[in-house]
């Protein structure tokens, strides 16, 4: 069973940083088949996409986010991070890893989240 699970959130002050992990089970981040994506979903918010890496390490990152938030991966420890630079109040939601096969729509692996709060 594919296994993700997230870790590294907590409560910052603004200007402050943060490392997320995402730690896969069952399945190598390296496949290059395998996309993963960090989302966030804050209150009262739809779900938006952070940032992802694609099975060859190509990275990207949401524009408005571009210049703060970094994604990386460590395939010896198959973990997946997402690095949170300059953070703001405006950055406080539930963030999740998800992964799914490259070209296709749908997510199938979600993790349970970890959560960021950030105050002013």
């Amino acid at each position: 069973q594919v296994q993700l699970v997230e870790s590294g959130g907590g409560s910052v002050q603004s200007g402050g940083s943060l490392t997320l992990s995402c730690a896969a089970s069952n399945i190598r981040i390296r496949y290059r088949w395998l996309d993963t994506t960090w989302f966030r979903r804050a209150p009262g918010k739809e779900r938006e996409a952070v940032a992802s890496i694609d099975g060859d390490g190509i990275s990207s990152v949401a524009e408005s986010m571009q210049g703060r938030f970094t994604v990386s991966r460590n395939n010896d420890k198959n973990t997946v991070y997402l690095q949170m630079n300059n953070l703001k109040p405006e950055d406080t939601a539930m963030y999740y890893c998800a992964a799914k096969i490259s070209g296709a729509q749908d997510y199938n692996y979600w993790g349970q989240g970890t959560q960021v709060t950030v105050s002013s």
